[in-house]
């Protein structure tokens, strides 16, 4: 009984192995084949006039091609990269509010939101800031500050309070005078 259980399994693994063999054995038989090296493109000859068919296609983003990551060519757009913003204005805003906690940090739609922060000593009042990025040039006017604060009333629950009205432009000046600062240093290595 052993012996025969033995003799099946040895069939069925040996029927196995030839059916998988076949296969590789009948292709290594064959001749190979040469194919063309380039393929058309698709392109109607008689619509573009263009009897080459075999020639790379004109892209449709320009010689260049599309610009993911940036372009460094040109002095009036260094500083922009894959972020979506001006790299040095992002690097400065980071910097002027890096004393406050973050809420949130979006680099591609140009976007910081700090979380409530009371400097130390003062336990009555805290700030927000909101930087908005604008442009991917370093411009005047490609960032926005919107400052908040708030006071804390004597049962325990905070009230808007109006911030003074050169605190959001200080801010901005603050974040231009760093991102110069950047940008100098870059372009003096």
């Amino acid at each position: 009984m052993l012996r025969l259980y033995l003799m099946q399994t040895f069939k069925s693994a040996l029927l196995i192995c030839l059916l998988v063999s076949m296969p590789l054995a009948l292709t290594a038989c064959g001749e190979t084949v040469q194919s063309e090296a380039k393929y058309p493109t698709g392109y109607d000859r008689k619509a573009t006039g263009d009897a080459n068919i075999y020639e790379k296609p004109q892209s449709i983003f320009g010689e260049d091609g599309l610009n993911v990551f940036g372009n460094k060519k040109d002095e009036e757009t260094a500083g922009a990269s894959g972020i979506g913003v001006n790299s040095f204005l992002w690097r400065a805003a980071l910097d002027t509010v890096s004393f406050m906690p973050l809420a949130s940090a979006d680099p591609f739609g140009g976007t910081i939101l700090t979380d409530w922060y009371s400097p130390p000593g003062i336990t009555n009042e805290r700030y927000k800031i909101n930087v908005f990025i604008l442009d991917r040039q370093l411009r005047s006017d490609g960032v926005s500050v919107k400052a908040f604060k708030q006071t804390q009333q004597k049962s325990g629950t905070w009230i808007d309070t109006p911030m003074p009205a050169d605190t959001a432009n200080t801010l901005e000046d603050t974040i231009l005078t760093r991102a110069r600062q950047l940008r100098n240093a870059q372009l003096s290595q």
